[in-house]
């Protein structure tokens, strides 16, 4: 048994693996920490190898044997312990190598990524990083907007004080600049958004209107009763039937036209001899004569009782005038008393349609010019008429301005009472003259303008003389072509007193526009500034393209107060030949040009313009306006200064605003006529820092003076053109 007991350390002893036990006497055996070997734990590790090799040989003592294995399991720890501090090393190591690796990819990508920017691979972006950083460094003008566009953008978050929705955060603008935004093919497909090309050339509009057919008063006439009497026969027994001139209405009985008649027959019968005296017959019987013509008796009535000599007591009633019986106040047997209404009759061959116009088209409304018109009863059937008066008031009421319209009726298919759509075409712009070939030249009647003659005379209908068609402003020759920029109507988004164009200046990238809009017809309207022929412009989406404007906090239709009024750049001034103003005319032409390069002057020294200097200058303008020796198209740009000027009358900043548009108007006036003065010497000078696209001015000569800056920045500008003609002077 003790044997068998002994022998079991031994074979335990003797099976440990030197490798292993050369390996657990590195470690400490607190806690499993590393620990340097000793000198003594080397020998052991030598003596237990040694020890090993003698027991495979030849027996052991048994107790050596024992002493020698419980020293063993004392100097060595665990396995478990070996192989966590094993594992710990190589997580050390690992995780070194994965971190260079990783810092090595990053310098490798960072350095790819900026040669691609730097060959023009890629180019930088707005990524999210950059928005954010800039709205970071925008904090102070961030921008909150009502999700309902009930309110403009405001500075301050809260809620919409409309709708009560909350205010958000307005996002960064697409187009970088403020006043525009870019929009992707793909996103422009999606929206519809369509363009079309502003154009420069003749614009009429049409006025419609709804009217009335009534009957033409200057053909009316009443019959009535001329003495007491009873209606013992009526010829015309119902209202409509047809009679003409001289025809029996009635046959009245009258006492009273018994006696007068048998006085007239009297009084032939004595020639002249009443009782004891003795006057001329002539006279008795035409007194006489003029009391039977007072009572109604006819002329050709009073002839045949001159010739049967026998009085009657009954008389027929005549129809004054060929037409319709359109009223009928008596029956047979009625009793009328002297002067009571017994029949109305009216002549349709002429009818008039009554319009009520509002006040500004009925400005541009004149004598005899044509309308044409649809009646509700006859679809499809177009009748033409002529204008024959307009009312010279306007209607308290209706706030509109009545115009007569003279229709031929020879067929009598206008019947008085039915409705009619009426149309009338005139120009855009209101002119002082227009060309229709059917007056050209011609003689018309003041009263009724369907009376139309080659040479002069008097109406046959009102006896009055005809006048020159010139004289109520038609031309005798077609007038040039009326040159205005259009745009499709559905191009301009209004609201209010503004109204907003998106000009596609680049693909994909809108801008938007101030303008101001003139006449607009049923699918154009004039653009009286803010616009050039040629340009792109949105005419379907673009109210889409406003809602992101408004989203970006931009200027949108809701405030446009910020966006341009004007196209960037000088303006462009067409290639004429101006025409020559001589005598007085050029000469106010000078004086105006004058007094415009006097307050520029001024508003260049930062003064308000001189008062003196302002009204001369719009009384000079008022004066080539009308002026028939100014060309029509610079009488049209004279008249738009004229306006632009009115507005100059204030504080500097209302005068630099206004003086703009002048500066616009006078330079194109100048590409068309001339002074003596200005025909010699006439600069055109251009400041892009004016804010609204930039500012056009024109000075005489001398050095550049900003009258949109002042002494803020006197000498900003350039020198667009020198606009001298030097032959036109030498033709004076």
């Amino acid at each position: 048994m003790t044997e068998k007991s002994n022998s079991n350390p031994e074979s335990l002893s003797a099976g440990v693996d030197p490798r292993k036990q050369s390996s657990v006497e590195g470690f400490s055996k607190q806690e499993g920490e590393p620990a340097e070997p000793s000198s003594e734990a080397r020998g052991s590790a030598s003596e237990a190898q040694g020890s090993s090799s003698e027991a495979s040989v030849s027996e052991t003592v048994p107790g050596e044997s024992a002493h020698s294995s419980g020293a063993d399991r004392l100097a060595s720890p665990p396995d478990s312990k070996v192989r966590e501090s094993l594992h710990g090393r190589r997580w050390l190591v690992r995780t070194a190598i994965q971190s260079v690796a990783v810092i090595a990819v990053v310098a490798i990508s960072l350095f790819l990524l900026g040669l691609a920017q730097k060959t023009g691979w890629l180019s930088p972006g707005d990524g999210g990083s950059g928005t954010a950083s800039k709205k970071s460094g925008d904090s102070s003008e961030t921008r909150y907007i009502c999700p309902m566009m009930c309110t403009p953008p405001s500075t301050e978050s809260g809620r919409c004080p409309v709708c009560a929705m909350e205010l958000v955060e307005a996002t960064a603008d697409s187009g970088g600049d403020g006043i525009s935004v870019s929009i992707e093919p793909a996103a422009r497909r999606l929206v519809g958004i369509q363009t079309g090309v502003s154009k420069l050339g003749e614009l009429n509009r049409t006025i419609r209107t709804i009217g009335m057919i009534e009957f033409d008063e200057s053909r009316l006439s009443t019959i009535s009763a001329y003495i007491d009497g009873r209606l013992e026969k009526m010829f015309a027994n119902y209202v409509g039937v047809k009679v003409n001139e001289g025809d029996d209405l009635a046959l009245i009985y009258s006492p009273q036209l018994f006696t007068a008649q048998t006085e007239f027959i009297t009084s032939l019968q004595n020639k002249g001899k009443v009782g004891r005296f003795q006057i001329d017959s002539s006279d008795l019987s035409a007194v006489a004569r003029d009391n039977l013509s007072e009572l109604g008796m006819t002329d050709q009535q009073i002839d045949e009782l001159v010739e049967t000599g026998k009085p009657q007591s009954r008389i027929h009633i005549k129809s004054t005038q060929s037409g319709t019986v359109i009223e009928k106040a008596a029956v047979e047997g009625d009793y009328v008393k002297t002067g009571q209404k017994i029949f109305r009759v009216a002549d349709l061959s002429t009818v008039w349609l009554m319009l009520d116009l509002f006040p500004d088209d009925a400005a541009a409304i004149r004598f005899g010019q044509q309308i044409e018109a649809e009646i509700e009863s006859k679809p499809g059937e177009v009748f033409t008429g002529r204008v024959a008066f307009i009312d010279p008031t306007v209607d308290p009421k209706t706030r509109t301005v009545s115009v007569r319209v003279e229709i031929l009726n020879f067929d009598g298919q206008l019947r008085p009472g039915d409705y009619a759509t009426a149309t009338v075409t005139v120009p855009a712009l209101p002119t002082t003259r227009i060309y229709d070939p059917a007056l050209a030249g011609k003689y018309i009647s003041p009263m009724h303008p369907q009376v139309i003659r080659d040479q002069p005379g008097d109406c046959p209908l009102c006896g009055m003389p005809l006048v020159p068609t010139s004289q109520l402003g038609y031309s005798t020759e077609p007038l040039p072509e009326q040159r205005v920029v259009t745009v499709p109507r559905d191009a301009v988004l209004m609201a209010g007193q503004h109204a907003v164009i998106y000009v596609e200046t680049e693909p994909g990238r809108f801008e938007i526009r101030r303008v101001t809009v003139g006449p607009m017809s049923k699918r154009e309207a004039v653009i009286v500034e803010g616009l050039s022929a040629g340009e792109t412009v949105a005419t379907g989406g673009n109210f889409l393209i406003d809602s992101q404007m408004q989203l970006a906090g931009n200027p949108s239709l809701l405030d446009p107060s910020k966006a341009t009024e004007f196209p960037p750049g000088p303006l462009e001034l067409p290639a004429t030949s101006p025409q020559l103003l001589a005598g007085e005319i050029g000469a106010r032409f000078d004086e105006t040009y004058n007094a415009y390069f006097e307050i520029q002057s001024a508003m260049a020294s930062d003064q308000t313009p001189p008062p003196v200097a302002l009204n001369h200058m719009i009384e000079g303008m008022r004066e080539l306006e009308m002026s028939s020796a100014v060309p029509d198209e610079a009488q049209r740009r004279f008249a738009a200064a004229r306006r632009a000027a009115g507005r100059m009358d204030g504080s500097l900043e209302t005068a630099r605003a206004a003086y703009r548009t002048v500066s616009r108007a006078l330079l194109l006036a100048a590409m068309v006529a001339r002074g003596p003065q200005t025909a010699e010497r006439l600069v055109h000078f251009y400041c892009p820092m004016v804010p609204g696209g930039g500012g056009d001015w024109m000075q005489p000569e001398g050095e550049l003076a900003n009258p949109y800056w002042g002494s803020e920045m006197l000498r900003c500008g350039e020198l667009v053109a020198e606009l001298g003609v030097p032959e036109l002077g030498e033709l004076r």
